[in-house]
């Protein structure tokens, strides 16, 4: 079993890197949102991002092909760690900076993104020890979907796919205002397009609670939310216009509990 755990490992990977590429190749432009920028320069930052994902691609296409022996997993290791290192240094020097990784996503680096590399660099130094095709794992290739599902949850990208629906559910079932909204309009509706809404999804990662507190001021309904942001106790001030319904209008900050100076504020906010 341990002998065809280590031989299914290349099939996860290849299939991961295959999708991270192609997630690079459909949109170049997620470059810019990631500290590829400020590493190798603005001009220079869409064509590394690009070629990061032609060697992804490559190394995909090794491990899922019969398999040179080890090669491609030492490939796919030493790309494991250019992951993680360039993660690292993103949370580090450039805290707003997103993965792009894979997909669209606005958020910035955190714990799962770093996790995920990590995971991945683990998979990765496994698979240096087959001694056979991943075609011949036999029963072991059913564990790759419990593994699936690991690499799933720690994909911001995928977010919108099973944990919103997750927490949709949730508060149709209960949510703290339920019924309580101002005649302008029901708080569930405004509830709704904060979570369709990028900016949403650029600072979920932060949140603690469901809806804390909402007013309405003006032509604005604001929503605040528990959270927690570098290790310190913060508001997230979502603001959404009751004139316009586009979920890429609503905006977020999130702001210090204690002195309530401004931590975070995205400024450029994808779509989906």
């Amino acid at each position: 079993m341990g002998t065809g755990f280590a031989a299914a490992q290349p099939l996860l990977i290849g299939l991961l890197l295959l999708w991270s590429s192609y997630g690079k190749f459909a949109e170049p432009q997620q470059a810019d949102r990631t500290a590829l920028p400020r590493l190798v320069g603005e001009s220079r930052a869409k064509p590394a991002y690009q070629a990061v994902a032609a060697v992804e691609a490559i190394i995909a296409l090794a491990l899922l092909l019969p398999p040179v022996w080890a090669i491609e997993a030492v490939a796919a290791v030493a790309l494991s760690i250019g992951f993680t290192g360039f993660l690292i240094y993103s949370k580090v020097v450039v805290p707003e900076a997103s993965c792009g990784c894979a997909g669209k996503s606005a958020k910035p680096v955190g714990r799962r993104a770093i996790a995920r590399a990590l995971l991945l660099l683990a998979t990765a130094a496994l698979a240096t020890t087959a001694t056979t095709g991943w075609w011949s794992a036999g029963p072991a290739v059913l564990v790759l979907v419990v593994e699936a599902a690991v690499f799933v949850m720690l994909s911001a990208e995928l977010d919108r796919y099973w944990l919103l629906p997750i927490r949709r559910f949730r508060i149709r079932l209960s949510h703290p205002y339920a019924g309580t909204a101002s005649s302008t309009a029901p708080l569930v509706a405004t509830q709704r397009r904060v979570l369709l809404s990028p900016a949403y999804r650029a600072v979920d990662g932060y949140l603690r609670s469901d809806i804390h507190d909402y007013w309405d001021d003006d032509d604005w309904r604001y929503l605040s939310y528990i959270a927690r942001y570098d290790g310190r106790r913060a508001t997230a001030v979502f603001a959404v216009p009751h004139h316009d319904s586009t979920p890429e209008s609503v905006r977020v900050a999130v702001v210090d509990e204690t002195s309530g100076l401004t931590l975070y504020r995205p400024t450029v906010l994808a779509t989906v």
